[in-house]
C-alpha cells in the first residue's frame, strides 16, 4: 500500500499546481493596464538631455564608425612649391606624408575635400615620379620635374573646382598665373614637406597623366656642380651660368640647308676656360657640339650625300654622348629615355630648326661689349669707347640699353665741346643740331660694330660655354 499510495498523492499534487499556473496565465492575459495621465503629461514636458556627441574623422575609416558624421575630413592641402630648399624632403619622406584612399570619405558627400585629396593624391605620385631618377639626374634637372608636376597640380585642381558650382577655392579665383601659384604655396600647411605620419603609407596612383617635359629646363640657370649633387659640405663659389647651345637639332631636308650654309655663325666651343671641377657635364656638351659641328662640315662638301651623312653624324655623336654619361656620376635625361632618346633630343634643343643661328644677327649698341676688343684693332672709331665697357657692359641687357643710351648722350656733348682733333665723321656730327648729333655718333660705332661682327663671323673663334 506505501508505494502505491506514495504515488497517488504525488499525481494529485502535480494536477493542482497545473491548474493553478492556468488561472494565473489567463489572469495575466486578461490584465487591466490603468495610466496615470498627469504624470505623463508632467514627463513629456522634461527637456531631454543631449547624449555626448564624438567629432572628428573616425581614426579607421567613415564605414567602421557608427557616430555621427563629421562634417568636414582633415586634407592637408595644399601641397607647397618644390624649391632647392624642399626638394631632399620631397624625396625621402614621400611615404611618410597622408594619402587618400576613396575608403577615406562617405560615398556620397564631401565633394570639395573629396576634389582637394584627389589633387594631393596626383601631385605627390607625380612627385615620386620624379625621385625616382633623383640619384641619376642632376639635381636641377629632378627640381624641374617637380615644378612642373606640381604647377600641373595646381592647373588641374583649378580646372575641376572653378567648372563646379559651390564656393570656389580664393586662390583659383586669381587670373594671373604667377599670383595665383604664389598664393597656393603661400597657403600650404607642411611647405618644408616634412614626415607627418608616424607609419609608411601605401602610394597611390594618380588619376591623370604627367610627362615631365625636359625643354623647359634649358633656360634655367645652371648647372649645379657635381660637388654639391654628392652632398660634399666644401665650400664652393656661386656657379657659373651654362651659355651652349646643346643639343644641336637633327638635320632634316627641311634644314639642311641651314645647316650647311650657315655653319659660321653657329658657335664653338673651348673648354680651357672651365674651371676645374664642377663643370664636367658643361665640357662633355661643348666637346659633343664641336665634334658634331665638324662632322656637319665635312658631310657638306657632298652634295648628293649631305643629309644623310649629317644625319648619321648627329646619331653616332650623341650616342657617344650617351654612352660616357652612363658611365659617369651624373645622367643627362634624353640618354635615360632609351625608348624615344632621339625625339628627346630634338625637343631639348634650343635650336630645332636651325631658326636662331640662320637669321642675321640683331645689331644693337651693346653689341660693343662683344666687339670692343676688335673694333678698337681693326675698326677704330677715333674716339674712346672704354666708358660703354666699364660702365654698360656689367649690367643686365635691359640695364645696359639706358645705361648706353645716357653715355651716348654725355659722350655727344663731350666730343663736340672738346678742342682736341677729332675725326671728320664726329666733326660732321657736331653741326647738326643738338637732338640729332647723339644719333650721328651712334651710327659711326653701329658701323664699326657691325663690320667687327661680319669679321669675328669670317674667323670663327670658340668662345666659352658658361657665362
Amino acid at each position: 500500500m506505501g508505494p502505491t499510495w506514495a504515488l497517488i498523492c504525488s499525481t494529485a499534487l502535480l494536477l493542482v499546481l497545473l491548474s493553478s499556473a492556468s488561472e494565473d496565465e489567463r489572469f495575466f492575459e486578461q490584465r487591466e493596464v490603468t495610466f496615470d495621465i498627469s504624470q505623463l503629461m508632467q514627463d513629456s514636458q522634461r527637456p531631454v538631455q543631449p547624449q555626448p556627441r564624438q567629432r572628428g574623422p573616425p581614426t579607421v575609416g567613415p564605414r567602421s564608425y557608427s557616430g555621427p558624421l563629421p562634417t568636414t575630413y582633415n586634407v592637408q592641402f595644399p601641397l607647397g612649391r618644390p624649391t632647392s630648399e624642399n626638394l631632399q624632403a620631397i624625396c625621402d619622406y614621400s611615404d611618410l606624408r597622408p594619402r587618400y584612399p576613396s575608403s577615406y570619405f562617405p560615398d556620397s558627400g564631401y565633394g570639395v575635400d573629396k576634389l582637394r585629396a584627389s589633387a594631393v593624391n596626383n601631385a605627390e605620385a607625380w612627385l615620386s615620379t620624379c625621385c625616382k631618377d633623383n640619384q641619376t639626374w642632376e639635381r636641377e634637372v629632378t627640381l624641374c620635374c617637380a615644378t612642373q608636376a606640381w604647377e600641373l597640380s595646381v592647373e588641374k585642381y583649378c580646372e575641376e573646382d572653378l567648372s563646379i558650382k559651390h564656393p570656389w577655392y580664393h586662390c583659383c579665383k586669381i587670373n594671373d598665373n604667377n599670383k595665383r601659384l604664389n598664393c597656393f604655396s603661400n597657403d600650404a600647411p607642411n611647405p618644408n614637406y616634412g614626415p607627418t605620419q608616424e607609419l609608411p603609407v601605401e602610394p597611390l596612383p594618380s588619376t591623370a597623366e604627367f610627362t615631365f617635359n625636359p625643354n623647359t629646363c634649358q633656360r634655367t640657370p645652371g648647372p649645379v656642380p657635381i660637388a654639391l649633387i654628392e652632398g660634399k659640405t666644401k665650400k664652393l663659389s656661386t656657379p657659373r651660368a651654362a651659355d651652349i647651345s646643346f643639343p644641336p637639332g637633327r638635320p632634316t631636308a627641311d634644314t639642311i640647308e641651314s645647316v650647311c650654309h650657315n655653319q659660321r655663325l653657329r658657335p664653338a666651343y673651348s673648354i680651357k676656360c672651365l674651371p676645374r671641377s664642377g663643370y664636367e657635364m658643361v665640357a662633355l656638351q661643348a666637346k659633343t657640339v664641336n665634334l658634331i659641328e665638324k662632322g656637319f662640315k665635312s658631310c657638306c662638301k657632298n652634295k648628293k650625300t649631305k643629309l644623310n651623312c649629317a644625319d648619321q653624324k648627329w646619331h653616332e655623336e650623341l650616342n657617344k654622348f650617351c654612352l660616357r654619361e652612363n658611365g659617369g656620376r651624373v645622367n643627362y635625361p634624353c640618354c635615360l629615355n632609351q625608348s624615344d632618346k632621339y625625339s628627346c633630343f630634338q625637343q631639348m634643343s634650343p635650336d630645332p630648326y636651325y631658326n636662331v643661328t640662320s637669321a642675321h644677327e640683331e645689331v644693337s649698341l651693346n653689341k660693343i661689349c662683344d666687339t670692343h676688343k676688335t673694333i678698337k684693332k681693326k675698326f677704330p672709331v677715333g674716339f674712346p669707347l672704354k666708358d660703354f665697357v666699364t660702365q654698360c657692359c656689367p649690367l643686365q641687357e635691359e640695364e645696359k640699353t639706358a645705361c648706353s643710351a645716357r653715355l651716348l648722350e654725355e659722350m655727344s656733348q663731350k666730343l663736340c665741346a672738346s678742342k682736341r682733333a677729332v675725326p671728320n665723321t664726329v666733326r660732321r656730327c657736331c653741326k647738326s643740331s643738338s637732338q640729332e648729333t647723339p644719333q650721328c655718333i651712334s651710327k659711326i660705332i653701329m658701323s664699326a660694330i657691325t663690320k667687327a661682327i661680319n669679321f669675328s663671323s669670317q674667323k670663327k673663334r670658340k668662345r666659352c660655354p658658361i657665362s
